[in-house]
């Protein structure tokens, strides 16, 4: 096992991070879960299809495999702050996996399909926050923008690889195979987890866990940092859901996957990027840097096919500013006693802004695709003004380091 990296004078490479203590297997036990994730909702869906020839069923079960979770998100990060997070996303690594596994050889109609998908969805936000709980808890604080931009990267990686295995993967097999292998892959994150620690702050709140989960969702709320985030990253969000709609009805399916594809390589390279030049205190910036390229990149992608192309990469692009510096500022302005409780309660939050942009370009598409780019545009400049009016360029002093595990 390597040194642990001195906080004042090591060098910070991305090798050096990644040689950190419990690094690499946290990152591996990521790559694998997401992918699973990734791959999961697409399958469901062909199985669902295939079964019942019924999209209006294969929504129920999407819906069933991602609604509930967040809905008891705040209670999964009070769980998070209690039982810590590696124990967490070990725990739901496994109910994952179990559930997939049986969801391959679910009998009958589609009522055992949605039981377990709704299951599925229960422990979703444990693994989802948690990872990003664990991060600042194995680094030093001035090391967060790298560990940060890999643990995005490897968003980005399994956002372009996800959907093209799943579908490869049910066309040449089938869905229960494909489920299978779903499963396995769960499985294998779980190997790379249970060598983890469990990751819990010193000081844990031990009251009622009712009264543990108010007390998250009323820190973010209150919080003045935490509070711009997520306002800020939901309006950025917004305008990724109407691209989301109107990139494939303006290039089709196929097209649409391609180019989605090039974003998410962009990010790759972006979250990298920024994961280099970032320093703490230039958070802010980045964040507005980013999301002010993404609202100029989404009305050039207006402009035709050249400009859509141009207009995607560069969004794929500022991606890794606008990630890396709002991973990074939650992480230095949360307490780290409450760290999981605010992690699952701003994700679930930032999410909502997607569905939300998705119907208004459902909308707007029908009237006019350039309209429907103007406006995904015109949503991150309000992210930028969301920025601008609510973060604070000075907060409480840096706390990433008050950790342990």
């Amino acid at each position: 096992m390597p040194e642990p990296l001195d906080p004042t004078t090591t060098t910070l490479t991305y090798r050096r991070v990644l040689r950190e203590p419990h690094v690499a297997p946290l990152l591996g036990a990521a790559l694998f879960s997401r992918l699973a994730e990734q791959m999961f909702v697409l399958v469901l869906v062909l199985h669902v299809l295939d079964r019942f020839g019924s999209p209006a069923l294969a929504g129920l079960a999407v819906f069933a495999a991602a609604g509930p979770g967040l809905l008891v998100s705040p209670l999964a990060g009070a769980l998070l702050d209690r039982v810590g997070a590696g124990r967490s996303v070990v725990i739901d690594l496994f109910v994952s996996a179990v559930l997939v596994g049986a969801l391959a050889f679910a009998p009958g109609g589609i009522v055992p399909i949605v039981v377990l998908a709704a299951l599925y969805s229960l422990t979703s936000p444990l693994n989802i926050a948690g990872v990003r709980a664990l991060l600042p808890r194995l680094v030093p604080g001035r090391a967060l923008e790298r560990v940060n931009a890999l643990d995005i990267g490897v968003f980005n990686v399994v956002e372009v690889l996800g959907p093209v295995l799943a579908g490869t993967l049910f066309a040449l097999a089938g869905g229960p195979v494909a489920l299978v292998v779903v499963a396995v892959l769960y499985a294998v994150a779980f190997a790379f987890m249970v060598v983890l620690p469990a990751g819990r702050p010193e000081h844990i709140d031990r009251g009622p866990l009712l009264r543990s989960t108010v007390a998250g969702v009323r820190y973010v709320l209150t919080h003045p940092v935490l509070r711009a985030l997520v306002v800020s990253y939901g309006l950025y969000e917004v305008a990724w859901g109407v691209l989301v709609i109107v990139v494939p009805t303006v290039v089709g399916d196929t097209g649409a996957g391609l180019l989605w594809g090039a974003a998410g390589v962009a990010g790759v390279v972006g979250a990298l990027i920024a994961g280099n030049v970032l320093r703490e205190g230039r958070e802010r910036a980045a964040m507005v840097a980013g999301i002010a390229i993404t609202a100029v990149a989404a009305v050039v992608a207006a402009a035709g096919i050249g400009g859509l192309i141009a207009g995607l990469v560069v969004i794929g692009l500022a991606s890794g500013l606008v990630n890396v510096g709002l991973l990074t500022l939650r992480q230095r302005r949360t307490d780290p006693v409450m760290l999981g409780r605010v992690l699952a309660v701003s994700i679930s939050l930032n999410v909502a802004g997607m569905p939300i942009g998705s119907a208004v370009g459902g909308f707007l598409v029908e009237v006019s695709a350039t309209l429907a780019f103007v406006v995904a545009g015109a949503a991150a400049a309000l992210g930028v003004v969301a920025v601008r009016l609510m973060l604070p360029q000075r907060d409480e002093p840096d706390r990433s380091q008050q950790t342990g595990v």
